[in-house]
């Protein structure tokens, strides 16, 4: 009856349920403190401490989505809808429609891959750049699930392989400091590589999800789209502004490491120079607020559910009781390592909040079973991913349905959590064990 793992089955099963996610984040956090042997005012008190550690995170996405809509309201969303709306050209042959979808899929991966490394804004540009786009993924009767897959694979595995933007942040100040506060004689340049073959399993579940799972067209409710959609008058002279506050932003937050303060100038330049005078600034910060408020009151209730998860000590337990387990058997070691990465990463929705908790553990345990440092890296990393790309709580799910739903024809769950699921952390699980077999 270990807490961590009651805990992340009752959250899971609750979102599965189609109770809000807050709702099912608190309610589990309240049931991991209890079966932990805490009382209700010892499992209160490490929620509410927990929650400050998400309220950072939860004012950059706020600020970031008053950014969007005030991008969004430029008019530079609009023309890139109807530039590539216009590659379908005025017949609507097969040859062009499949040109245009492969066109349109490699423009939002490469948009995912470059809000990790490239342009660091992460999940900020979903909302910007995706409802614009709906109403061509409708003509082309592209299925929004594959989107999801596409975008969550741009969020995700950039992070594990490329050490700059986020991934600089997960393998270098993150993954490789926990690795040797533990006691793990690691080095910078051995991060990337031991990371590759788990990179290669997400590689496999996108060309699963392109090619397989998600390839027969999907039909959408135009009239809901065509609802939704902005309609704005392109200016060149504001859609220049949108182009100044993008940069603008990128310099500021790559200058002060801070998205809050990139987010905030980029908005500032908005607002005073006139491009968006027919809208009040007011009502497109609360725009934005609404947008991403849902985001950031799950991380911020992840963060106390974190907390307390770590307070019962059950993790601990739990991965100890693996060592009884398991025995002499180094195969099994690594599976059932990964699995625990599992479970803890989907019930925190980070893995780059996971790995705290899980390297403590994990590297004395590898280093009693003989594992090597290029592995021992491969079970903490993939570990500590495990999860993100699955869990109803991770932004890396959060942020394709933000964008993906703007008509209320994207779930949550069914269309980006599970979709999600299947095609990455069971190929991450596979390849996360080879990579800690061979290395």
């Amino acid at each position: 009856m270990n807490a961590v793992v009651i805990a992340v089955c009752l959250m899971l099963g609750l979102s599965l349920a189609r109770v809000n996610v807050v709702i099912a984040l608190t309610v589990s956090a309240l049931v991991a403190g209890l079966v932990g042997g805490m009382n209700l005012e010892q499992t209160v008190d490490a929620f509410n401490t927990g929650l400050g550690g998400g309220a950072q995170i939860a004012l950059s996405y706020a600020l970031l989505g008053a950014f969007a809509v005030a991008l969004s309201h430029s008019g530079l969303t609009t023309l890139i809808s109807r530039k590539v709306i216009a590659h379908l050209g005025q017949e609507q042959s097969p040859g062009n429609v499949n040109k245009v979808r492969w066109l349109l899929l490699l423009a939002i991966l490469a948009m995912a891959v470059s809000s990790q490394n490239i342009l660091p804004i992460h999940i900020a540009f979903i909302p910007i750049l995706i409802p614009p786009l709906l109403h061509v993924m409708s003509k082309l009767k592209l299925d929004r699930r594959l989107v999801a897959c596409v975008l969550t694979f741009g969020l995700v595995t950039t992070y594990m392989i490329l050490p700059v933007g986020f991934g600089g942040i997960f393998l270098n100040d993150i993954l490789l400091a926990n690795l040797t506060s533990n006691n793990l004689d690691a080095v910078r340049e051995q991060i990337p590589p031991a990371m590759l073959i788990p990179a290669l399993g997400m590689v496999s579940g996108l060309f699963i999800a392109v090619f397989i799972s998600y390839r027969k067209p999907r039909e959408y409710k135009e009239e809901l789209i065509l609802a939704a959609e902005p309609e704005e008058t392109l200016n060149r002279r504001n859609i220049a502004i949108a182009l100044i506050a993008i940069a603008s932003t990128l310099v500021v937050q790559l200058y002060t490491n801070s998205m809050i303060f990139g987010a905030l100038i980029g908005f500032i330049i908005f607002s005073f120079s006139g491009a968006l005078k027919h809208v009040a600034d007011q009502d497109i910060f609360n725009q934005g607020v609404r947008m991403m408020a849902n985001i950031g009151f799950i991380m911020i209730s992840a963060a106390g559910f974190a907390a307390v998860v770590k307070a019962t000590g059950d993790v601990g337990t739990l991965v100890d009781s693996l060592s009884h387990l398991i025995g002499d058997n180094k195969a099994l070691a690594a599976f059932l390592m990964l699995v625990v990465g599992l479970l803890i990463t989907m019930g925190i929705g980070s893995s780059f909040s996971t790995i705290p908790i899980i390297a403590t553990i994990y590297v004395p345990l590898a280093i009693s079973f003989g594992f090597s440092v290029p592995a021992t890296i491969a079970l903490v990393g993939t570990a500590a991913a495990l999860g993100d790309a699955g869990s109803p709580a991770s932004d890396s799910t959060l942020g394709p349905t933000a964008g993906l739903n703007a008509d209320g024809q994207h779930d949550h769950i069914r269309d980006s959590v599970i979709p999600t699921f299947i095609h990455y952390n069971i190929p991450l699980l596979i390849s996360g064990w080879i990579a800690a077999m061979v290395l």
